[in-house]
């Protein structure tokens, strides 16, 4: 699945979801190793664990950051809505 990000330095996230748990994660673009070092320790958490976690996280005062829009992206797909 593909989320397109909003107010972050990365464009999108890209994961995959099997049995409510995430097997794949890769954020396109953002800050290299900050991104990269999110998307491994997602891997393997249940969805509703790393919303728990990521939401509301803010960078620089953007109202978001990089983990929330994963968040985001996992409440969407949650609901139907990615």
């Amino acid at each position: 699945m593909r989320h397109m990000n909003h107010h972050t330095c990365s464009r999108a996230v890209d994961f995959e979801v099997e049995n409510g748990i995430i097997t794949q994660c890769q954020f396109i673009g953002g800050c290299h190793g900050n991104t990269q070092g999110i998307a491994r320790l997602v891997v393997g958490r249940p969805v509703d664990e790393v919303i728990d976690s990521l939401r509301g996280i803010d960078c620089g005062g953007r109202g978001t950051s990089c983990p929330d829009q994963l968040a985001q992206a996992l409440i969407a797909y949650r609901s139907g809505n990615l």
